[in-house]
């Protein structure tokens, strides 16, 4: 599916927090899928493409992301929130809950704080506890931090140039790949205002927020399967087995060799089976 497809069906809906923009397609259960930092709804689009056949698929976008506008509260615990307030607008029962990068943090909070939402969990490469941020990624946070990034965001949002060797170009196997309305739609708007909030929910990342919801994922026995590509190292695959241990719930680890962090965008055939059959549908 191409970014203009998937645009086309972009939406949002008022909550009494702000506008949450998300994008849907198909009928069935839900399916609602969660990206990180850095890139939006559009990361799924291929997985939805082959999903909903059987499926209402719906993309949120975190604010800052896509079409949904920046928050007071940026930390994890309020994107989660955000996704908690998407639920209620759309009326959504139990939900087949798919995320990636920091949006697995975000998927962890929401499962701690509303097990009774989900009906399965799926986690790709994120942050867990001990690993939000990944220690390659915490002088960058730092720098956030005493607000020494935005203007460096900034150009290079406006540097088309150098979006492929930029960090997120770091989480594909293949960045030359990927086309550049894809790039366009994670890099733009390329305002200040926007680096400046990237900015600040780079520096909200902490490692207590994960370890805050320890007791609850312990004792989560949602039905959880756990995907995760092996040629990214932040993202490591100890980190998989850290949480294959934590929570109860887990029924399966797949390991997909030499995927990097956004194989779903760029391999969506080694997701899709796997979630077919962790849903049963």
């Amino acid at each position: 599916m191409d970014v203009a497809t998937f645009a086309s069906h972009r939406r949002s809906v008022a909550t009494e927090a702000g506008e949450i923009a998300y994008t849907e397609f198909g009928d069935g259960p839900v399916a609602l899928f969660v990206h990180g930092l850095g890139t939006n709804g559009v990361l799924w689009r291929h997985v939805i493409e082959q999903l909903r056949d059987t499926s209402r698929c719906i993309a949120i976008d975190l604010p800052v992301h896509g079409g949904t506008p920046a928050r007071a509260d940026l930390t994890v615990p309020a994107l989660a929130e955000v996704v908690a307030d998407l639920c209620a607008a759309l009326g959504l029962g139990p939900v087949d809950l798919v995320a990636n990068d920091t949006g697995g943090a975000v998927a962890q909070i929401f499962a701690a704080r509303h097990p009774g939402s989900l009906r399965t969990l799926t986690l790709t490469n994120c942050d867990t506890e001990g690993n939000l941020p990944p220690a390659e990624f915490v002088p960058l946070v730092k720098a956030a931090a005493h607000g020494e990034v935005a203007e460096l965001f900034a150009g290079l949002a406006n540097d088309p140039a150098a979006w492929r060797t930029s960090p997120l170009g770091e989480g594909y196997e293949h960045p030359d790949r990927i086309p550049d309305e894809v790039w366009r739609s994670y890099f733009t708007p390329a305002t200040l205002e926007r680096a400046r909030d990237f900015e600040r929910m780079l520096a909200g990342l902490d490692s207590a927020d994960l370890a805050a919801v320890h007791g609850q994922l312990s004792a989560l026995e949602v039905p959880t399967l756990l995907v995760w590509g092996t040629g990214y190292p932040p993202f490591g695959i100890s980190w998989a087995y850290q949480l294959r241990d934590l929570i109860p719930g887990v029924r399966e680890l797949i390991e997909v060799d030499g995927a990097k962090l956004f194989f779903p965008e760029e391999r969506p055939e080694d997701l899709v089976p796997h979630l077919r059959r962790h849903w049963a549908r």
